[in-house]
């Protein structure tokens, strides 16, 4: 079968919605995921700072790779069918989750304990100080390094293709192995990754400048 340079395309932008749409499921639901893990790990409590402690360590320390197959494989093992863009979307979220985590820690412990202090004296409970006080402060130091992780997202979604999820790349592979031009394909491929992430860094650069806070 012969492709035209439309043909091509058309496959690489239907590769490249797949990518935004998993990208996007990922950062949203690891956003969620990962402000709970955040909760935690600044808890007063021993046993849930431990417990997100651990969750950090674990998909901080493991390869993404690893991940997917575990999720993939390892579900279909207790006997629960599940599709390569449920897999994908489930590891992906987790991944992501266990980094905002970190992040956003690190932006709730950056402010001053006099903050903390100033607030308990008016009688605020812990979880007020959080919402009223501390997470509106954390929040103008967070945004740039959240929006910079974004890109790391995109690009981590490329790993996806090794368990048959057909995003950007695993239709350029499959594009380059059916039309016998790789650099053509391939150089489509860099160039929609570009068109995803150029935009997430300018805005990570920007915000930080804008906002004074470390990325």
């Amino acid at each position: 079968m012969d492709f035209t340079l439309w043909d091509i395309l058309r496959n690489l932008l239907t590769g490249l919605q797949w990518t935004l749409a998993l990208s996007l499921v990922a950062f949203i639901g690891g956003g969620l995921i990962g402000l709970l893990v955040m909760g935690m790990r600044t808890s007063a409590k021993t046993g849930p700072r431990v417990f997100a402690s651990l969750y950090i360590e674990l998909f901080q320390g493991t390869p993404l790779l690893m991940q997917l197959f575990l999720v993939f494989f390892g579900v279909a093992l207790m006997g629960v069918d599940i599709s390569p863009w449920a897999a994908a979307a489930l590891a992906l979220t987790l991944f992501t989750s266990a980094y905002l985590a970190e992040i956003w820690r690190g932006c709730v412990e950056s402010i001053s304990k006099g903050q903390w202090e100033a607030s308990a004296s008016l009688a605020m409970t812990p979880l007020e100080q959080m919402r009223y006080v501390i997470l509106p402060q954390a929040l103008r130091i967070g945004v740039a390094p959240t929006v910079g992780f974004s890109v790391q997202v995109v690009k981590g979604t490329a790993v996806t293709s090794i368990i048959g999820f057909t995003e950007l790349t695993k239709t350029g592979s499959m594009l380059a192995n059916a039309t016998f031009e790789p650099f053509m394909v391939y150089g489509f491929v860099a160039l929609g990754y570009f068109i995803l992430c150029y935009p997430l860094s300018l805005c990570a650069r920007h915000l930080e400048r804008r906002l004074h806070a470390p990325a």
